[in-house]
């Protein structure tokens, strides 16, 4: 059975937060939506979706606001709905925070065909089944997720393509700039300090001792390897 992708629908306009998301749920998705920014974080913090679909007009926290809150937590996808159409605006918008902007009013095939060109995008070579690479670390990287010890733990979007990398070539090293070209390619200026960032993070997630990596360690030579533990 195929997982249904996991949206987050965030807008103040009742009905059309109503319409857009029954639309959505049967074109099969998975759909939970919020009426205001705070309701969107809560949400979030419940369950992490694998896109934002968001308002820019909303009372008390902008759409804009909360965007930004969004990729404070996590790498997560945005695409952004609103009638403001200035191209300024979008341009802004897309560079700092969004995947994709669409006007409204809008065709809902159109915002559709965006959701799966985004999706298809952030997804590509991320495999379907499960990775055990231990008795205590088993990776499900289609959901974003890694099972710790029996704990489901969320991964960010820039995790789950890192560990993507490493998991298509497990016990051999993939160089530094291998993984900037795979994992950051759409990124302007990415440096090696977004590898030792991502690796840092991910050892916290995974890793019992994180300054003693098991599965995800450091080649003297340079690089990074994902380890299967016997």
């Amino acid at each position: 059975m195929v997982d249904r992708y996991r949206l987050l629908l965030v807008d103040d306009d009742v009905q059309l937060l109503a319409y857009l998301g029954d639309r959505l749920q049967r074109d099969g998705y998975d759909v939970t939506t919020a009426k205001s920014g705070g309701e969107a974080l809560v949400a979030l913090d419940a369950a992490w979706p694998d896109l934002v679909i968001l308002d820019l007009m909303m009372p008390r926290m902008s759409g804009e606001e909360l965007a930004a809150q969004i990729k404070r937590r996590a790498d997560i996808p945005i695409i952004v709905l609103s009638a403001i159409s200035a191209a300024e605006s979008k341009v802004d918008l897309i560079s700092r925070y969004a995947e994709d902007y669409l006007t409204k009013p809008f065709h809902h095939e159109e915002l559709v065909a965006r959701i799966r060109r985004v999706l298809g995008r952030l997804n590509e070579r991320i495999p379907s089944q499960e990775l055990v690479l231990g008795p205590d670390l088993t990776l499900v990287l289609r959901r974003r997720e890694a099972i710790v010890d029996g704990d489901v733990v969320g991964l960010s979007p820039t995790e789950t393509r890192f560990l993507a990398t490493l998991a298509a070539n497990v016990g051999e090293s993939v160089t530094t700039e291998r993984l900037l070209a795979r994992v950051w390619s759409d990124a302007d200026g990415a440096d090696p300090a977004y590898v030792w960032v991502t690796v840092r993070r991910l050892r916290r997630k995974i890793e019992r001792d994180p300054d003693r990596p098991r599965y995800l360690v450091t080649e003297k030579g340079g690089g990074y390897r994902l380890v299967g533990a016997g």
